[in-house]
């Protein structure tokens, strides 16, 4: 049966809370500021957030081609988790292994300290820090979560970061379908995206920084960012934290594809209906597929699913503003109904599309030259609620020019490797989500413990191992 949103795009059910706000004028004018940041999402904005902290007598401005927190800040699953940005194992071989311990144990931390800065600045976001689950649906997923709970010692998780759970204490979280079993963290918290993503610009222009809105950079050169509209900024340092919108600067076009990743939320749920699901808390819940969804539920009792859906535009095209293709909104629904078949007949309301940068390895960096001043941040890999907190805090130091256990952390200085021209990067992205799904259906049905052979075939073909 095909179901339909009440509302489809309008940017997110998240940016409907906070789109009432007056835009911010945009640049008019050329501009010598200290520096420039070139985005007004997570990561410009905790970028200015910490710098302005440690030297509020620097004079920053932030570029944004449409309203702070338009992009994936106001548009992703509301998780604050522990992922990495990228592969262990590929940070290890570069870096070595205890540096991507030491990387992994910052992030641990990170999450507290998100939840800590919105409490001192008074950022209402809906933040509740309860954990996460991944729920295995058959017994190779099964496998793979005991693989990463077995592996995780290797990469800095102690005792307590992960537990194994079975049926039992699966379903004591959310009651998805055919649940076998799943692995727990107590490093995960929930948000409201959209409101972080306003909060942080209100706290960093009481701080003193400007924001700039509707005033889209065309182009990045040392020390000077130039608009669409002909104004010139010259700044000491210029930090590129566009994410998946990068392609729309002067030279880099194949720097990182802009992913799509679509959202639902239903309609309120009632407290019957939430006692049928088994969730009455606030941990996060995400399935264990290669094709996975991730789900929470939020502070009004509706049930917030991402995931699965068209996972790429020809020619790296964005989405309209958040509008959802038909196939990917199915997609949604299928999924959820999938995984709580209790909710087969409850309304949807919302659906939303975002996109975010994915680094042709899969790695994520933070780098700055000083010669030329040109900065950059991102690559986030999907994980970037998180990562852009500790982005922030790392360009801060690099600005500043100090030595400190950020600036050694394995993504700095990492280089960016171009993309492959179309038609490859369609190919190469439509089919490896499409084997992705196929994998997840062999799975399902065989039964066994062993991960598809599909699945890695994909996972080698992409990168990512």
């Amino acid at each position: 049966m095909s179901v339909t949103a009440e509302i489809n795009g309008e940017v997110s059910y998240w940016f409907s809370q906070v789109a009432t706000r007056p835009a911010r004028a945009p640049l008019d004018r050329d501009l010598t500021v200290d520096v420039a940041l070139v985005g007004a999402g997570y990561t410009n904005l905790w970028i200015a957030y910490y710098l302005k902290q440690a030297r509020p007598d620097l004079e920053i401005a932030i570029l944004e081609r449409e309203v702070a927190g338009f992009g994936a800040s106001s548009r992703n699953g509301g998780w604050i988790s522990y992922g990495l940005p990228g592969q262990h194992s590929r940070y290890a071989k570069a870096h070595g292994v205890q540096a991507v311990r030491d990387f992994q144990r910052e992030l641990f931390a990170t999450i507290g300290e998100i939840v800590d800065v919105a409490a001192r600045e008074g950022i209402e976001a809906d933040i509740a820090h309860e954990g996460e689950v991944a729920i295995a649906r058959n017994p190779a997923q099964l496998a793979r979560l005991r693989e990463e709970y077995e592996g995780g010692s290797q990469w800095g998780f102690g005792p307590g970061d992960l537990v194994m759970l079975d049926r039992d204490g699966a379903n004591e979280h959310a009651r998805l379908s055919n649940a076998v079993g799943g692995l727990w963290s107590p490093h995960c918290a929930r948000v409201q995206p959209a409101l972080l993503a306003s909060g942080l610009a209100d706290t960093v222009e009481r701080m003193g920084v400007r924001i700039y809105e509707h005033t889209a950079v065309s182009e990045i050169v040392p020390h000077t960012a130039l608009t669409e509209r002909g104004n010139r900024v010259s700044a000491e340092f210029v930090v590129r934290g566009t994410e998946g919108y990068t392609n729309s600067l002067k030279g880099h076009s194949r720097d990182w594809l802009p992913k799509l990743s679509s959202m639902l939320v239903t309609e309120p749920l009632t407290p019957e209906q939430h006692r049928e699901i088994g969730w009455d808390t606030n941990v996060m819940v995400r399935d264990a597929g290669h094709f996975f969804s991730y789900i929470h539920r939020t502070a009004d009792d509706r049930i917030a699913l991402g995931g699965p859906g068209v996972p790429y535009l020809w020619g790296s095209g964005w989405d309209d503003r958040g509008s959802t293709l038909p196939a990917s909104e199915q997609a949604l629904v299928r999924a959820l109904h999938t995984l709580f078949p209790m909710l087969k007949d409850h309304p949807i309301a919302h659906t939303w599309t975002g996109i975010l940068g994915i680094p042709r390895n899969w790695s994520a960096t933070v780098t700055l030259d000083r010669a030329s001043g040109m900065a950059v941040a991102g690559g986030y890999v999907g994980d970037g609620v998180t990562s852009t907190n500790l982005a922030g805090r790392t360009m801060r130091d690099l600005i500043l020019g100090e030595d400190t256990q950020l600036t050694r952390m394995p993504w700095v200085g990492g280089q960016i490797r171009k993309w492959e021209p179309e038609p490859l990067r369609w190919i190469a992205l439509r089919g490896m989500y499409g084997v992705y799904n196929l994998a997840d259906r062999l799975e399902d049905r065989s039964g066994s413990p062993k991960t598809s052979i599909l699945a890695r075939a994909a996972n080698v073909i992409a990168g990512r191992s």
